[in-house]
């Protein structure tokens, strides 16, 4: 860039370094700045079947009824690269059922969580919700939600206020638990032993307003409506029964 400058300073008399150049220029706010690298997670663009949304409108009065999956990002600042954090949310509770930490966006790591969420679940009749993703609609995903005979919902229109819950969860964790709300680490590793702390006390420390401000564990072990203390995402329609879920 200076270089291309140096005949009109010349002819202005000036005579200027690089250097001192890019600190006058900073100075003044004129540098362009360096867009911010961002990892995408979510590609709705494939063969596999999709399902439609069965949640529009419910409001589980229990535990194990509605199961919201999603998957974000943290940034690796010891190689500049991501780790992805696929997280399985109970709906009724906010409780984080089944994570997992990969280096990848394969399907392998949404499945972990999923099996970590399942593991001990009677999950007849559950309702498992996600985004429209490949790793959702992948065919060992859609397996294994069969094998556990969950009924399977999926956004329509790529909206996250079809899927607010699990959009919320992962604004939290990544939010709430640092200083500069972006959650980075020195490696894969440290990654994937730090966020299961986070996540324990999100589980158990952290209250919500959303469920009568008791912490998810707490709300995990309750039945019937939780008064919330914030607007809530969905509007109370009775014809939706939770027949459904049984």
């Amino acid at each position: 860039m200076l270089c291309s400058l140096q005949e009109d300073l010349k002819a202005h008399n000036i005579s200027i370094g690089r250097d001192r150049f890019y600190d006058l220029l900073r100075r003044h706010g004129l540098l362009l700045r360096k867009s911010k690298r961002r990892a995408y997670t979510t590609n709705s663009y494939h063969h596999y079947h999709k399902y439609p949304n069965l949640i529009r409108g419910l409001i589980p009065n229990g535990p194990s009824q509605v199961l919201v999956s999603d998957i974000t990002y943290v940034w690796i600042k010891g190689n500049d690269s991501f780790a992805y954090l696929s997280l399985v949310t109970d709906m009724y509770s906010r409780k984080i059922v089944g994570f997992d930490v990969s280096g990848s966006l394969e399907a392998t790591g949404a499945l972990r969580a999923l099996k970590k969420a399942t593991r001990g679940l009677k999950a007849h009749g559950c309702i498992h919700h996600s985004d429209r993703g490949v790793q959702y609609c992948c065919d060992k995903y859609i397996k294994h939600l069969n094998k556990c005979r969950m009924a399977i919902s999926m956004t329509e229109n790529g909206d996250p206020l079809e899927n607010p819950i699990a959009e919320r969860v992962n604004r939290t964790i990544k939010e709430e638990f640092t200083n500069d709300k972006t959650i980075s680490f020195s490696s894969l590793a440290e990654a994937k032993k730090e966020l299961p702390q986070f996540i324990n006390f999100y589980n158990t420390k952290r209250p919500h307003r959303s469920v009568e401000m008791m912490t998810p564990e707490k709300a995990h072990q309750k039945t019937g409506e939780l008064k919330r203390c914030w607007k809530t995402y969905y509007r109370k329609r009775p014809e939706v029964a939770l027949e459904k879920l049984n």
